[in-house]
C-alpha cells in the first residue's frame, strides 16, 4: 500500500516529456519525487535513444536539484540484456524506500504495457502523469510554459536531416510533414530540454555536428557558455 507521500523515480530521457511530467509530479501535494533515473549507454557516454552527452543529462539534474540515477547498458544491447540491468536498479530503488516510477509516455500501448511488466515483482507502482493528453494541445501547453527544447535525434524515414538540433517551437511544428505526431510520440524525434520551468536556470548549449548512426540523425549538443561564466539562478 503506497503511503500518504508517495516517493517516486522518474524516468527521465532528457527530453521535453520528462520535463513536463516532471512540473506535473511536483504539482501534486502527495508526490516526493525522489530523484531521476536516466539509461546511459556505456563507452559513449550518452543518453540511450536521445544521444544527449551525460555531462549534459548531469546538468539537468543539477537544475531540478534532483539526484541522477544512470543505468549504464552496453553499445549493443539485447533486450534481456536491458531487462536484467533495468530490474537490478529498480529493486535497489525498492529496497531504499521508492514506491513508484513515473513515465512520461503519451499514449502508444505497446510501451505502456512493456512498462508495467517490466515493473513486475519489484514492488513498485507505475506514474503516466501526461497518459492520453492530446498532444497538439498539449505541445501549446508545454511551449507556453516556457519549456525549451532542441531536437537531438530524428528518424530521417519521417523527417528531413535538417530538422536535427532545430528548436522545438510553434515554427518546428508546423513544418512537421502530414502525419507527424507534434510530440515525436511515434519516434519522429526526440528531443533534449535546455530550460523548464522545472529548471532552476537554463542549461547552455551550442549545436556541433550532425551525423548519422544506426539509421537515426544525431545533432550532436555540446556544453555551451553563460554570459561571463557565471551561473545565473532564475529570479522568482
Amino acid at each position: 500500500m503506497l503511503s500518504a507521500m508517495t516517493r517516486i523515480l522518474l524516468s527521465w530521457s532528457s527530453g521535453k516529456d520528462s520535463a513536463h511530467a516532471l512540473a506535473v509530479l511536483r504539482s501534486d501535494p502527495a508526490v516526493e519525487v525522489a530523484g531521476l533515473l536516466t539509461t546511459v549507454t556505456a563507452d559513449y557516454d550518452r543518453v540511450s535513444m536521445h544521444g544527449a552527452r551525460k555531462e549534459l543529462l548531469e546538468a539537468q539534474a543539477r537544475a531540478t536539484g534532483l539526484p541522477l540515477r544512470t543505468v549504464e547498458i552496453p553499445p549493443v544491447c539485447t533486450n534481456d540484456d536491458y531487462e536484467v540491468l533495468m530490474r537490478f536498479e529498480l529493486n535497489r530503488a525498492a529496497e531504499e524506500g521508492i514506491e513508484a516510477i513515473a513515465f512520461g509516455d503519451l499514449y502508444l500501448e505497446d510501451i505502456r504495457d512493456y512498462r508495467l511488466a517490466l515493473l513486475e515483482g519489484t514492488g513498485l507502482a507505475a506514474r503516466f502523469p501526461l497518459w492520453q493528453r492530446p498532444t497538439r494541445a498539449l505541445a501549446e501547453e508545454m511551449q507556453s510554459s516556457g519549456l525549451r527544447a532542441k531536437l537531438c535525434c530524428i528518424d530521417p524515414k519521417v523527417l528531413g536531416a535538417s530538422f536535427a538540433g532545430r528548436d522545438w517551437d510553434a515554427s518546428l511544428i508546423h513544418d512537421l510533414p502530414e502525419g507527424a505526431d507534434p510530440c515525436g510520440e511515434n519516434g519522429e524525434f526526440h528531443t533534449f530540454v535546455y530550460d523548464a520551468p522545472v529548471f532552476a536556470a537554463p542549461i547552455p548549449i551550442q549545436v556541433g555536428e550532425t551525423v548519422e548512426r544506426g539509421g537515426f540523425v544525431f545533432a550532436d549538443l555540446l556544453p555551451g557558455k553563460r554570459p561571463d561564466d557565471a551561473v545565473v539562478a532564475r529570479q522568482g
